[in-house]
C-alpha cells in the first residue's frame, strides 16, 4: 500500500473540500508513493508521537491535529514543528492530518462526540450551503436531566479532570448543541436553535455573560477530540482492512489541573 491510497480512502470520508478557509488539512510531510505497511493514529504530532511510530515501525502518522498551520520560514530545529519534520523525513513518515475536514464530515468528529454523549435526531448547528456537512451539531437527549446531572455524566464519559461550566439552575436540559475543539463560534448558532446547554472544548471568559440562560460546558480542547483517535482507526482499518493500524499511547495533552 502506498501513502495516496491511504490518504484516498480518508478523503472518500473526509474532503478537503469541507476543511474551513484558515485549516491546513492534508498531506503535512512526506511523499505520496512511499509503501506503508503500518499507520500511527493520533490527536496532536509531537516529537514523541514522530518516535513512537518509528519505533513501532510505523511508515505514515495520521493525526487530527495539522503539524503545521503557517508556512515554516526554515527546516531546521528552532521549533518542534522543525523537529517533528526533520525527524520524520529522517525516518521515512508520512505525516497525514483529518482536521476541520474531518469535523465537518458526517459521521466525523462531532458525530462522535454526540454518540458519547447519547445525542438523538443530531443535525448540523451551521450546515455548508453546497456540501453534505457542516460545523457543529445539535440534537436531543433520550430523555431530559437536571444540568448539574448532566455535567456530571459528561465529566465522567469525557474523563474532565476539571469541568468549566456557568452556574447551574436545576432546569432541565433536553436539547444539546455541541462542537469539538474551540467552538465558541458557534455560540450563538445554539442559542437562536434553542438549545438548552452548548457543551465545546474551549470557551472565551466573556462568553459566560452572553448565554442568555443557556448552559455552557467547556470540557478542554484535548478531552473533547480525545475519541478522534478511535474514530481513525476505525475508518482506517474498516477500509483498508490489509493496513495495520495502531493507536498512539501517548497523552498530549499539554495542559494541567493542578489540584493541591
Amino acid at each position: 500500500m502506498i501513502v495516496r491510497e491511504i490518504i484516498g480512502a480518508i478523503e472518500r470520508v473526509a474532503p478537503l473540500r469541507l476543511q474551513e478557509e484558515w485549516d491546513n488539512s492534508g498531506l503535512q510531510v512526506g511523499f505520496m508513493d512511499n509503501g506503508v505497511s503500518r499507520v500511527l493514529v493520533c490527536l496532536d504530532v509531537t516529537e514523541t508521537i514522530v518516535d513512537e511510530a518509528a519505533e513501532k515501525g510505523c511508515q505514515m502518522i495520521v493525526s487530527h491535529h495539522p503539524l503545521i498551520f503557517k508556512a515554516l520560514s526554515q527546516v531546521s530545529d528552532a521549533t518542534y514543528q522543525q523537529r517533528c519534520v526533520v525527524k520524520a523525513l529522517a525516518s521515512g513518515i508520512a505525516i497525514y492530518s483529518a482536521h476541520t475536514s474531518l469535523d465537518n464530515a458526517p459521521g466525523g468528529v462531532n458525530h462522535k462526540i454526540a454518540e458519547l454523549i447519547g445525542l438523538q435526531d443530531s443535525d448540523w448547528l451551521l450546515p455548508l450551503f453546497d456540501e453534505a456537512g457542516g460545523s457543529g451539531l445539535i440534537g436531543t437527549l433520550p430523555k431530559p436531566e437536571r444540568d448539574s446531572d448532566f455535567l456530571k455524566r459528561i465529566k465522567t464519559v469525557f474523563g474532565v479532570e476539571s469541568l468549566r461550566h456557568s452556574e447551574c439552575s436545576g432546569r432541565e436540559i433536553k436539547t444539546v448543541a455541541l462542537c469539538g475543539g474551540a467552538g465558541a463560534f458557534l455560540m450563538g448558532d445554539a442559542k437562536r436553535k434553542g438549545a438548552d446547554c452548548f457543551i465545546t472544548g474551549e470557551l472565551h471568559y466573556h462568553d459566560y455573560f452572553e448565554n442568555d440562560g443557556m448552559l455552557l460546558a467547556e470540557l478542554g480542547h484535548f478531552q473533547s477530540e480525545q475519541f478522534t483517535t478511535d474514530l481513525l482507526a476505525e475508518l482506517l482499518s474498516k477500509t483498508l482492512p490489509s493496513l495495520s493500524v495502531i493507536k498512539t499511547a501517548i497523552n498530549t495533552n499539554p495542559t494541567r489541573y493542578d489540584s493541591r
